[in-house]
């Protein structure tokens, strides 16, 4: 069996764990801290604001990462990180705040599309699936620690204590990707032109299907950063983290097996079981009536999105074209982008403040999972069709 984990591998993950902890460790105190700006009408664009920046600037960084290379784009992306949380602290108003997390989303639009090719490049052909899921359980450990961590931060110290630790987060991130290798054969010069973006930079047709399941099934992420926080709340968790962890610490139990899964018996069907698992999962997060019921709905739901996410993505590699896998990634994260920026502007909506509409909100995102399932069956027999064809 080829090798997988080699030290540029663990270095990328390392630096993807401080990446994910950076900016998920504000989070769950974004919505309190924007209220206190007087702007808790719009809690929803605290993501959907975030992830419209990240979806608009993917072609961009897709574009980059083929050309210039996929640790210069890396870098950028976690930079962003850096500065903007240094920033923080000094926002005074709900549009100067909305600025900067429109500043931040650029963060995402860069680090985790680099970060996907550079996997593609360094890892067996057989063993993409198992790779993803290991990529994204890095992301994992920082996204689930950090958000405890931070809330912990935050209320025996300050906000501002928290946002210049998460900038330091960003920070060692960079220090770490200073020592990978370049793995993109002859990569530019930046130069001005190459942001020049065409159609073809924006789209790439060849991985439409599992663009559409992760624009369908990840709805349901924008929903739990925008309204769960004031779920926990509600429910008499004081750690607003705690739910974080849960969720993610669950995800990353799943998503090694899953990849390995994915890589044995195909993507589609791994990705109907997830589909399954995680519109109950929503319907329990609707129906949670405690803290320890909200926790359990939280676990199983980030089993079957750990599940969702490395087989996806997997698939994504798959369908492209080696020299055209930052364009791939771009397009299956601009789906990823729009899909929880939509979530997030949906949830806010229906939520409205009232406790009384959580359920209602946690039922529609199970429908959306059902949507998605009920795509992958219209897939397969379009598949069959054309193989007997």
């Amino acid at each position: 069996m080829e090798k997988l984990y080699t030290p540029q591998f663990w270095l990328l993950c390392i630096s993807h764990a401080l990446f994910a902890g950076s900016f998920n460790m504000i989070i769950p105190e974004l919505p309190a801290y924007l209220s206190s700006m007087g702007g808790e009408e719009y809690k929803g664009f605290i993501i959907s604001v975030f992830t419209l920046t990240a979806g608009l600037s993917r072609p961009f960084s897709g574009k980059l990462t083929d050309t210039v290379g996929r640790v210069p784009v890396m870098i950028f992306g976690t930079l962003v990180c850096v500065v903007c949380s240094l920033i923080y602290p000094f926002v005074a108003s709900v549009v100067a705040f909305l600025v900067l997390r429109f500043f931040h989303g650029l963060s995402t639009g860069f680090k985790p599309t680099a970060s996907s090719a550079y996997v593609a490049d360094v890892v067996p052909l057989l063993r993409r699936g198992e790779a993803m899921g290991v990529l994204g359980v890095s992301m994992g450990v920082g996204a689930s620690s950090a958000p405890i961590l931070g809330s912990y931060v935050a209320q025996v110290f300050t906000l501002d204590v928290m946002f210049y630790l998460s900038s330091f987060m960003a920070l060692l991130s960079i220090l770490i990707l200073l020592g990978l290798k370049e793995t993109l054969p002859a990569p530019q010069r930046f130069k001005p032109d190459l942001l020049k973006i065409s159609r073809n930079d924006v789209f790439e047709p060849r991985v439409l299907p599992p663009a559409i399941v992760i624009l369908l099934s990840y709805t349901c992420y924008g929903a739990l950063l925008t309204i769960v926080p004031d779920q926990s709340d509600y429910l008499g968790i004081a750690n607003k983290g705690l739910f974080f962890a849960t969720y993610t610490a669950s995800s990353m139990l799943s998503r090694v097996v899953a990849g390995k899964i994915s890589d044995r018996i195909g993507r589609v069907p791994v990705l109907k079981l997830a589909l399954v698992l995680s519109t109950f999962s929503l319907i329990g997060m609707g129906l949670s009536f405690n803290a320890l019921t909200l926790l359990l709905a939280s676990g199983c739901l980030g089993f079957a999105l750990g599940i969702t996410i490395p087989a996806v993505f997997a698939w994504v590699i798959d369908l492209s074209q080696d020299h055209q896998r930052g364009r791939a990634m771009a397009t299956a994260y601009i789906a990823l982008e729009i899909s929880i920026g939509t979530g997030a502007l949906i949830s806010a909506w229906l939520y409205g403040n009232n406790p009384v509409n959580f359920r209602m909100t946690f039922f529609l995102f199970a429908g959306t999972q059902v949507l998605a399932g009920l795509y992958l069956l219209y897939y397969g027999k379009m598949k069959f069709k054309q193989k007997d064809e």
